[in-house]
């Protein structure tokens, strides 16, 4: 039996963006080149990968720690900053099925929000990595906003609200806050869901406001986990889930 839902949160890293073709060492090279350094890659590729031990992925290190990429990795150079959002975005692939379940969910009118732990680079669309991979895969128009702890954008018209701030995924206080607004439009958690990958941030917490849960683990399969349902491939959202009327 399909479920039946009226609103839709999807995670960014290693959901909707699939790293695996990430090559995170050769765009710290293409980056070295193009600002005049070639001489320091190796150093750089050595730190990047101090980094990404620190914080236990190189998909945490972007989502939360982007600042120390340019600060540790490239020396403060601010020239780099804009190479390697460009150079990082040549890159970056779709989860299996993803374009083709948007379009699905947005024909069945059911409402679709990108809910990242983006904790950096808020501000006008473009300006961070969620928005400019939107937009390079031609994904924008399928959401209606980007929900994350610096904020919410409203991707139909480019305006912030802060109600969000300092709120993260893992506390759940963002989901409580996503609760109340979601009230206001006349929808309960129960006719919501959240995919993602991660259990502490995108399952339990979730889970515990009443939202129903779908992990993705088309990149990286977590566990334990507690979430209502599995999927390694977004298609499968198809089949799974209607609007509820």
């Amino acid at each position: 039996m399909a479920i039946e839902l009226k609103w839709i949160g999807f995670d960014f890293g290693q959901c909707m963006m699939d790293p695996t073709g990430l090559r995170n060492f050769l765009v710290v090279g293409d980056v070295s080149k193009e600002i005049g350094e070639p001489e320091l890659i190796e150093e750089r590729i050595y730190k990047y990968r101090q980094l990404k031990e620190r914080y236990g992925s190189f998909s945490a290190v972007k989502e939360g720690h982007r600042d120390e990429i340019m600060s540790y990795v490239f020396d403060g150079k601010e020239a780099a900053r804009e190479i390697f959002s460009a150079k990082e975005q040549e890159h970056l692939l779709m989860g299996n099925g993803l374009e083709e379940a948007l379009r699905y969910l947005k024909d069945e009118g059911i409402h679709l929000a990108v809910v990242a732990e983006l904790k950096k680079t808020l501000g006008a669309m473009g300006a961070d990595i969620v928005t400019r991979f939107l937009a390079t895969k031609n994904l924008t128009h399928y959401f209606e906003e980007l929900v994350t702890p610096q904020g919410r954008i409203d991707l139909r018209d480019g305006s912030i609200d802060l109600a969000y701030k300092g709120k993260t995924k893992e506390e759940g206080t963002l989901y409580d806050e996503l609760v109340l607004a979601l009230r206001k439009r006349g929808i309960e958690p129960r006719e919501g869901a959240m995919v993602g990958d991660k259990p502490a941030t995108d399952i339990i917490p979730a889970k515990k406001r009443g939202f129903i849960t779908i992990q993705y683990t088309g990149y990286v399969d977590s566990v334990p986990h507690e979430a209502d349902y599995r999927i390694s491939d977004f298609l499968k959202l198809k089949e799974l889930i209607r609007k509820k009327v």
